[in-house]
């Protein structure tokens, strides 16, 4: 394993320049009448050890339920949804939006947000980044990156203890004027975080925290670093950050002055970032983005030493075109993607 690592204070240094130990499995297929422009639904059929879960619409990103058969996946084109699905049985349905809407505005929690999602969204209703901050008991907080006739984070309650999950809208936070959001993570403490990709400003890209009391504020630090993917560490210490475009995985202070930054490159362009049990985070996305070599990646960094190992490549898949997010459940590593209509899954490798 090739060891990345920069602990530079106050500025931004780019640590290595390949993408460490590669460990994949690969499997190769023809790809010579694949068309990149339009993704359509594929066979559900198995590829060597990937296989799939199929008729999820752009399952962009992926959030396990604790202490349950559940993942719930995000919808980020037209006709998705909030779905749920079964680890045990493969198989996804609608969790929101439904005919019937649970809604309790949390007013106290939220003050700024106007009301519920406009049921008259329709397809235009998109769910992009998700984040599952697991409570005391069978009730969670799912935050959604929620794109439609608003930008906003949407907050539900997740209640498992009756069953089947119940959801239940509970407020929002509309986004920084002229920002496009991506990821979101719960932060310690209360509040959370997103990433708005695009800005408009002389600023066009940053990390964002809000907190009841606050708004929006921006991350110091983050001010055009073009971030995709957001994990946060437990301490509340440290933002992980994907830069998608420049193909880096960035590790950046929280309320500390002067800022530190630390930055590796990875070899490919990471989406969505996974905080897993074990203290490693596992990085999905791409290479060769949209061009006929285009194959999902997935590597896991730790996030102490910034090491980090490549182990899984696997080019271009018709109704799964790469990888989006990677997240590992039991003994299974789950991909998401944000196009196609299926979720990837294989067994998982030993750590070593």
């Amino acid at each position: 394993m090739r060891v990345c690592t920069a602990l530079v204070v106050a500025t931004v240094t780019v640590a290595c320049g390949n993408a460490g130990t590669d460990r994949v499995s690969e499997i190769e297929m023809d790809r010579d009448s694949q068309d990149l422009a339009s993704e359509t639904p594929g066979s559900c059929d198995s590829i060597g050890d990937l296989h799939f879960i199929c008729n999820v619409i752009s399952p962009e990103d992926l959030a396990v339920v604790p202490d349950s058969d559940w993942v719930i996946a995000s919808g980020n084109q037209a006709g998705g949804r909030i779905q749920l699905v079964s680890i045990a049985g493969k198989s996804a349905r609608v969790l929101y939006p439904t005919g019937t809407a649970n809604e309790r505005l949390d007013s106290a929690t939220y003050p700024t947000c106007p009301g519920p999602i406009d049921p008259q969204e329709g397809d235009d209703f998109r769910a992009h980044g998700l984040y599952l901050a697991p409570g005391n008991g069978p009730i969670h907080t799912l935050y959604v990156v929620h794109h439609g006739f608003r930008e906003s984070i949407e907050v539900f309650e997740l209640d498992v203890g009756t069953g089947f999950p119940l959801l239940t809208w509970v407020g929002c936070a509309i986004a920084p004027e002229g920002a496009t959001l991506n990821a979101v993570v719960g932060l310690p403490g209360g509040g959370f975080a997103t990433t708005s990709p695009r800005l408009t400003g002389e600023i066009a890209s940053a990390v964002w925290e809000w907190h009841s009391d606050t708004d929006w504020i921006m991350v110091p630090g983050s001010e055009d670093i073009r971030p995709n993917g957001l994990e946060v560490s437990d301490d509340g210490e440290w933002f992980y950050v994907a830069g998608w475009r420049d193909e880096r995985f960035i590790r950046l202070s929280r309320n500390r002055d002067p800022v530190q930054v630390d930055i590796v490159e990875l070899g490919f362009r990471p989406d969505n970032l996974r905080m897993a049990s074990s203290g490693l985070i596992y990085a999905a996305g791409h290479t060769d983005f949209q061009e006929p070599t285009e194959a999902s990646n997935v590597a896991w960094i730790n996030p102490e030493t910034l090491e980090f190992e490549r182990i899984f490549h696997h080019p271009y898949t018709e109704g799964f075109a790469a990888a989006t997010t990677a997240m590992p459940i039991n003994n299974e590593i789950w991909l998401g993607t944000n196009r196609g209509e299926m979720i990837g899954y294989f067994s998982a490798p030993e750590l070593r």
